[in-house]
């Protein structure tokens, strides 16, 4: 609190002359502190350490420096092109859009969604349509209630686009006005191709913007949570957005409408994950591409921003520890806003597992309000912006994006498609992914980490065709799915105050993989745990856990002792070597660990 008001506090103004050294010094000694950072190691060894790369092999900077920016294009002003900082100037205002997501078959049950979510927040809806989902004879009754010349309706609709789009026409005009500003009837034939459900037809994008533009509406969305949901990067994400709508600019184009009116025509949609900075910087850079696509393509610059919907990520969700996923929504949600995204849908917590509720989905409404309303986050335009390590981030993720769009648009989004090429590309990185979840180096908390084996999940109704998605952590639901029938015995070596971290180490890696444990608890010596073994009853994996001072003095002792009292598969928490049948260490293969375990106890 400043007493006088003519008085400007200089915050840290002892630290202004600060430079990178002076940080790398700082940085390794706590390193060093935590056994990160060798002692003999130079202080530089830190950018190495603490730097994280992504899947597309780009390199995430622990800290940003003007060196890493300085050869930069200018991202210009929030308005202008290359509307790297926004495609408006004025979206502060107001806060981005909040768009929720209707999918649920009984028609009463979303006509009830509908007027509670526009009455409490969400001022845009996007509709579910066809088989599984919303009837599109239903869509009079489900907006009877809402103003859709103020509030944008955006269809989903890939089985019968046209039939879903007449069907919201024949409202707007029944209502006898202008459809909302954003509205867009949601065609998308190449997204249904890449998800294997729908009209694939691209003749139906026509068809379909044909309606649209005569009603003052948009067409078209192209959705790049179709690939992000089978597993794409972001890197990848990016350049299939690309290469979909330069295939829609072509087409209609070569339908008749003027490059600048087929731009108008097609709206955006991209996943937000929980890792912020990337999806701050990939919805930055979206924009920046697809301003240089359309200048490419002589569209005006005016028509060049593109309008971007947001969607937290289905595959970072979980459907074991469910509420875990609000924390990761509502990290994605805070990061598309401060990206810039237009609208924002944040999926209910309880997504993973059916048919969402009124609890759930209110809290989703309510993120984005929050983080509006309370958190102002919205307040300022790209706040990420002049942020060296997000530049920088930005300007990577352009790049690589550019080289794989032209990969792909060489030959046709169409015919990558159909081939199977960009589904190649997909796996190779559901591949590499993979092996980061099963070493647990990208840890799904409430699944991989920290899981609880005897919660009790909210029950949801089936969904009717449920979304095809490959969430992250599918391998280990799976075997969450099938519980073993056998648990492993913890053989706790010592005081608790010994063993608890080795034991605790120990029960969440098994539990990760459907497998309850039975603990020894305080043990003195080899009798101790033998004693404790026999008691808990027949179960042929034993895994010892203790400290390296315990294992040296009586561990050899008590793995021949335990396999004499029935154990089949000695494991043992650590490295050492004691004469265990396997030993389990931070950044072994949890997942094929796990596998081996569950057919010894089967």
């Amino acid at each position: 609190m400043v007493s006088d008001p003519g008085v400007v506090p200089v915050l840290l103004a002892e630290n202004l002359d600060a430079d990178v050294s002076e940080w790398e010094k700082a940085t390794a000694a706590v390193l060093r502190k935590a056994k990160r950072l060798a002692d003999d190691a130079p202080d530089s060894d830190v950018w190495t350490e603490l730097a994280h790369q992504t899947l597309d092999g780009i390199t995430v900077t622990p800290l940003g420096t003007p060196a890493l920016t300085h050869d930069l294009a200018d991202p210009g002003l929030p308005g202008q092109a290359p509307f790297t900082r926004g495609a408006s100037a004025t979206r502060e205002l107001d806060g981005w859009d909040i768009r929720s997501w209707f999918t649920d078959p009984d028609v009463d049950v979303t006509a009830d969604h509908v007027v509670t979510d526009v009455e409490n927040g969400v001022n845009s809806l996007w509709l579910a349509i066809g088989d599984g989902a919303i009837p599109a004879d239903a869509l009079a009754r489900i907006l009877e209630p809402v103003f859709v010349d103020l509030a944008p309706v955006v269809l989903d609709a890939p089985d019968a686009p046209l039939e879903a789009a007449r069907a919201l026409d024949a409202v707007i005009a029944d209502k006898s006005v202008d459809p909302a500003p954003g509205t867009n009837y949601g065609a998308d034939p190449i997204g249904a191709s890449v998800r294997g459900v729908g009209e694939s037809d691209l003749s139906i994008a026509v068809d379909v913007v044909e309606l649209a533009r005569a009603r003052g509406a948009r067409g078209i969305v192209v959705d790049a949570t179709a690939v992000h949901d089978a597993g794409a990067s972001d890197v990848q994400e990016l350049a299939y957005s690309l290469a979909a709508g330069a295939a829609y600019l072509r087409l209609l184009v070569d339908a008749g409408l003027s490059v600048d009116e087929a731009a108008e025509q097609i709206d955006f949609r991209y996943a937000a994950t929980d890792e912020q900075f990337i999806t701050i910087a990939k919805l930055r850079a979206a924009r920046r591409l697809w301003n240089r696509v359309a200048e490419l393509s002589g569209v005006t610059t005016s028509a060049r921003g593109q309008r971007q919907h947001a969607v937290t990520s289905r595959p970072m969700m979980s459907a074991y520890d469910p509420y875990v996923n609000m924390i990761r929504t509502t990290i994605a949600a805070f990061a598309a806003g401060v990206g810039g995204a237009d609208a924002v849908t944040v999926l209910p917590f309880d997504e993973p597992l059916g048919l969402p509720e009124v609890f759930s989905r209110r809290i989703a409404r309510n993120t984005s309000s929050l983080l509006i309303s309370e958190s102002h986050v919205a307040v300022v335009t790209d706040p990420a912006g002049g942020s060296h390590a997000v530049e920088k981030l930005t300007d990577d993720l352009a790049r690589a994006a550019w080289t794989q769009f032209g990969e792909l648009d060489a030959g046709g989004i169409v015919e990558a498609v159909a081939s199977g090429s960009l589904a190649e590309r997909i796996a190779s990185t559901v591949e590499s992914r993979g092996r980061e979840v099963a070493t647990r180096t990208r840890p799904l908390t409430g699944l991989t980490e920290f899981p609880n084996l005897h919660e009790e999940r909210p029950e949801r109704r089936p969904y009717r065709r449920a979304p095809v998605v490959h969430r992250y952590g599918e391998a280990f639901e799976q075997m969450r799915d099938d519980r073993a029938a056998t648990p492993v015995f913890l053989a706790t070596m010592g005081r608790i105050a010994q063993h608890t971290a080795r034991a605790t180490f120990a029960a969440n890696l098994f539990a990760s993989g459907g497998i309850d444990t039975v603990t020894a608890g305080a043990t003195e010596g080899v009798d101790d745990v033998v004693n404790a073994y026999r008691e808990a009853g027949d179960t042929p994996v034993v895994c010892l856990a203790g400290p390296d001072s315990v294992y040296k003095e009586w561990g050899s002792d008590l793995v021949a002792a335990l396999r004499e009292a029935g154990a089949h598969h000695v494991i043992v928490a650590g490295k050492v070597d004691i004469g265990a049948d396997v030993r389990a260490a931070a950044g072994l293969d949890a997942l094929d660990f796990l596998r081996r375990t569950r057919e010894v106890l089967s």
